[in-house]
């Protein structure tokens, strides 16, 4: 697909960042021995990234705001339009050397993300989708499950850690799901998620407690692949209030239903 010079302009700075990390995430199996030591590097490599996106953003479009995981929010000169930015999705992944993280960037204008793109670095897959136009994987387009039956389903979530008080929330939507479907899967990467499901490889996914930059790129990918994306609680701002669930045509208001208890 021959995409906007936006995109392409994000493509661009996905894989440059992307190279920056695979670099770093060869040297993280030698720092395991020190948990401070791993945990420091995958920071700085984080930083970095996110200085390389920025740059290659900032540079191509100076006058967009800015969000970012590190960075926090920059007002633009175009009060319209700014970059939403995660440079490492995946991050306690990437700490245990686990091949599973992803750049993510989407462009919001006037408060609608219309472009997104979810990089995978140690596998190469380029997912990407602009408002309209129909979502992508490297060079095939993207179709959401055609899946009809919850038993067949497989779906994904993110499960509270270190103490999160709403384990006890997510325990009872898992013990009410898992009886119906053909397994849930916990990847460690929001942005994969979305895009699992945005590739057919997912059927479904929810999850609460997350950021803008964590889903602006990736909602954008599952809609463009024909999926059916909104708020966990009805009436929330997926992006401000950082709940999402989404899944295909078929599947959503049965997934909807256990989950809205």
């Amino acid at each position: 697909m021959q995409g906007s010079a936006n995109l392409n302009i994000m493509m661009k700075a996905a894989r440059k960042a992307g190279r920056s990390l695979v670099k770093d995430f060869r040297e993280v199996e030698n720092l395991q021995v020190s948990m401070k030591g791993a945990g420091d590097f995958v920071s700085k490599a984080d930083l970095a990234a996110e200085a390389i996106l920025k740059e290659e953003l900032r540079t191509a479009r100076p006058t967009y705001g800015w969000l970012a995981e590190e960075g926090g929010e920059e007002e633009g000169e175009d009060p319209t339009r700014r970059w939403i930015v995660d440079p490492l999705d995946g991050t306690t992944n990437f700490l245990h050397g686990l091949p599973h993280w992803a750049v993510s960037i989407a462009l919001e204008h006037k408060g609608k993300v219309v472009a997104g793109v979810v990089y995978d670095p140690a596998k190469d897959e380029m997912f990407f989708a602009e408002k309209g136009l129909g979502a992508f994987m490297n060079d095939s387009r993207l179709r959401v499950s055609g899946r009809r039956k919850m038993i067949e389903c497989v779906f994904s979530t993110g499960l509270p850690f270190g103490g999160r008080s709403d384990l006890p929330e997510t325990l009872k939507e898992l013990a009410r799901l898992m009886p119906t479907c053909a397994g849930v899967r916990r990847f460690g990467s929001a942005a994969l998620d979305l895009a699992y499901v945005a590739a057919g490889r997912y059927d479904g996914y929810w999850e609460r407690r997350l950021n803008a930059w964590d889903l602006a790129a990736g909602l954008l990918i599952v809609r463009e692949a024909g999926g059916f994306v909104e708020p966990l609680t009805e009436g929330n701002s997926i992006l401000e209030d950082g709940e999402i669930i989404c899944a295909n045509e078929h599947m959503f208001p049965q997934l909807a239903k256990i989950i809205r208890v």
